[in-house]
């Protein structure tokens, strides 16, 4: 018998009974995601993954066993269109008839709007003294304005249409809402394990109070310490936890940045005394080590996809509480 994600719990299923029912199929877009449905699912059966761990999900060519997996699914949990802009199309042209879940529209999911610039500052152009501030640039100042605008256009090349920032799934209050619209998804699919479903995603928001509670603990003593991020994919994990990234060096992972960018990064790195930086996995650390070579700040890995985790319920509490100890030991 499995043991639950957190503190060793005897899983809930094990109290409801096994489920003796055929249950549906189901298909989800990403690992984190897959672990909150495994979650849900314990018991009774085990979901399957499309987008293969560590690959962006942006733009993702469907291998033969993951299109099949997505054509057999009589249910699709994805995240939004937002990561995935390609996967609506498919699941409507492969997998018509399967129910689909798109969670970031779930009621009182929390949803955060893109933030903009290399330290996340609006470019309004209603400002005080922005006329007189564009009288004074020169030549360069509008070329590298002009590649800071082709390099934004790329990084939301992705996200065209969509507002929000879709990395939502690092909010683990977005994830108790998620387990409750997953439950009653599949119910709806299988009403014979609907009892399974409803006990495990109880059990599944219980541990995430609990891990909660811990990543607070965890990041107290380095709250207000300046960092930046390589990919700004951190937002509702640092919204949710008090901790606040300062800039990240690209906005997406459509291009590399602008020798601007880089320029603005370097310069907040030093004004506010940055000393952490944070790489990820699916990127060349060589960018990171080129962008902070003699400043003052070490390097970290924060990886927001847990490319490196053994799919399964245990995945995505795991994912949250290493973003956490990796923050927590950099900052220290």
């Amino acid at each position: 018998m499995r043991k639950s994600f957190l503190y060793g719990a005897v899983s809930t299923f094990a109290l409801v009974g096994a489920a003796t029912a055929e249950v549906p199929s189901v298909a989800v877009d990403i690992a984190p995601v897959h672990s909150l449905v495994a979650r849900v699912m314990e018991g009774a059966g085990t979901p399957n993954l499309v987008v293969r761990p560590g690959a962006s999900p942006h733009g993702y060519s469907l291998r033969p066993s993951e299109a099949k997996a997505l054509q057999n699914a009589d249910v699709v949990f994805w995240v939004s269109e937002g990561l995935t802009p390609w996967l609506q199309s498919s699941i409507g042209s492969i997998a018509p008839d399967a129910k689909s879940v798109e969670l970031l529209e779930a009621e009182g999911a929390t949803e955060l709007e893109f933030r903009e610039g290399a330290a996340f500052e609006k470019h309004g152009h209603d400002e005080e003294g922005h006329e007189d501030h564009s009288q004074d640039k020169d030549e360069d100042d509008h070329e590298d304005h002009a590649q800071d605008k082709e390099e934004a256009d790329r990084d939301h090349e992705d996200h065209e249409g969509h507002a929000h920032d879709p990395h939502a799934w690092l909010d683990p209050e977005n994830a108790r809402i998620w387990l409750d619209v997953i439950a009653a998804d599949l119910a709806a699919a299988d009403p014979e394990n609907a009892d399974v479903y409803a006990a495990n995603a109880t059990a599944g928001k219980a541990e995430l109070d609990m891990l909660i509670k811990e990543i607070n603990t965890d990041l107290e003593a380095v709250r207000g310490t300046n960092f930046v991020v390589f990919h700004d994919a951190y937002q509702y994990f640092e919204n949710r936890f008090d901790i606040a990234a300062v800039g990240a060096i690209t906005l997406g992972d459509a291009s590399d940045p602008s020798p601007a960018r880089v320029a603005e990064i370097r310069d907040k790195v030093v004004e506010l005394g940055v000393t952490c930086a944070f790489a990820e996995p699916q990127f060349n650390p060589g960018l990171l080590k080129s962008v902070f070579q003699g400043t003052d700040a070490t390097t970290g890995v924060l990886d927001p996809l847990g490319s490196d985790l053994q799919l399964g319920p245990d995945l995505y509490p795991q994912l949250l509480r290493n973003l956490a100890r990796n923050l927590a030991t950099c900052l220290k």
